[in-house]
């Protein structure tokens, strides 16, 4: 199979050129430019962090990709979907005060900021993908409807998937708040008796009267909701939420999928920054002490090597004394690790995402790694 080229520059840097010159100069070798954006719209997908973490990357780096952008002629904008779980990100006015208050905003980063799947994240286009488990993605409508995407990604741990890399910030993030659920479970909210209210908002929505309300609270049957998820967004008091109940592989399969959906038939770019590798996922409001060191920012066409590249230079790293990894290893009074992400968290896996993706030709598991 043909190696995928995926380059590479650290962190350290000198007089003459500091770490946002770096990152220009990596995505303009690995070949940004090679993309026709004259007059055309480019989607640069990332993660604005919940509200209060710090682990996200800093909106200086979307700034340089927007850059470029604009300097080949383009129209970029930054773009994320609303959450599934209850959060600062939740839905577009949320999602963007909190991109605001982190430092996104088209004053710092020299492009508008959309929220991919509208005010309450059922704005989105369906996206036929004839998976093995996705047949039709559910995908942030503004996210489809730009002709460029460009990944920008904070590689990092995550609580379900191993890590976060371009698939996860592709795949998941991509997803409408249906689509997440499809993702992450059978798509079926519950209802948390304690905090609903009976304000029947999550009955108006409906649109398959799978919702009603007695006693003065909801409930939710099952056979007759299809996922949706509006009632999830309309919920005043957050007594709405999602199942995750999908299994690991099948998780990090249906991501895989969804990436392919978004990706396919329009070009696209990936970059990836391996820095403040925190154990947890950007969405949680809070981000601990890093596993690893900073290992450097990586770009490439193909997504897929790309996280092939970041875990492998990852887990050449040595861990970082009082973070959860080198806890988890004191626990198990491991000295030689294989795998970080692994052993952060013993329950995930995400050798079965690259290798899907592989399957599905969303790209390939071989690289060559070329430093600038």
């Amino acid at each position: 199979m043909e190696q995928s080229k995926v380059y590479f520059t650290t962190f350290k840097t000198s007089f003459t050129e500091n770490l946002l010159s770096k990152l220009r100069r990596l995505i303009i070798t690995a070949g940004i430019k090679e993309i026709d954006f004259e007059d055309k719209y480019a989607a640069i997908k990332l993660h604005f962090g919940e509200y209060g973490n710090l682990a996200f990357l800093r909106p200086n780096y979307a700034k340089v990709v927007a850059d470029v952008v604009k300097e080949a002629g383009g129209m970029p904008f930054l773009t994320d979907c609303n959450t599934l779980y209850v959060g600062s990100r939740k839905n577009a006015l949320d999602h963007l005060d909190t991109a605001y208050a982190n430092g996104f905003s088209p004053m710092t980063t020299g492009c508008q900021v959309i929220i991919a799947d509208g005010l309450k994240g059922t704005d989105e286009a369906l996206v036929p993908v004839n998976g093995e488990y996705v047949k039709e993605a559910k995908v942030g409508r503004a996210l489809m409807d730009a002709d460029i995407l460009i990944s920008l990604t904070h590689f990092k741990g995550h609580e379900a998937t191993s890590f976060g890399g371009a698939i996860k910030n592709i795949g998941m993030g991509g997803g409408s708040r249906a689509g997440k659920m499809e993702m992450h479970s059978d798509g079926k909210p519950t209802v948390a008796a304690d905090k609903c209210i009976g304000c029947k908002s999550c009955t108006l929505v409906c649109a398959h009267t799978g919702v009603t309300v007695s006693d003065k609270k909801a409930k939710i049957d099952h056979d007759k909701c299809v996922g949706c998820g509006r009632c999830i967004g309309v919920c005043p008091k957050d007594a709405i939420e999602a199942t995750f109940d999908a299994s690991n592989k099948n998780l990090n399969c249906k991501m895989a999928e969804y990436t392919k959906a978004i990706c396919q038939n329009r070009p696209c770019f990936h970059i990836a920054l391996v820095c403040d590798v925190s154990p947890n996922c950007d969405c949680h409001a809070e981000n601990d002490i890093p596993i690893i060191p900073d290992v450097g920012m990586f770009a490439s066409f193909d997504p897929v090597a790309l996280d092939k590249a970041c875990a492998d230079a990852c887990n050449r790293q040595p861990i970082i004394a009082g973070s959860v990894l080198a806890e988890q290893a004191a626990r198990q009074e491991c000295t030689a690790h294989k795998d970080h992400f692994h052993m952060t968290h013993p329950d995930t896996e995400w050798e079965s995402c690259i290798a899907h993706s592989v399957k599905i030709g969303l790209g390939t598991d071989q690289y060559e790694l070329i430093e600038i």
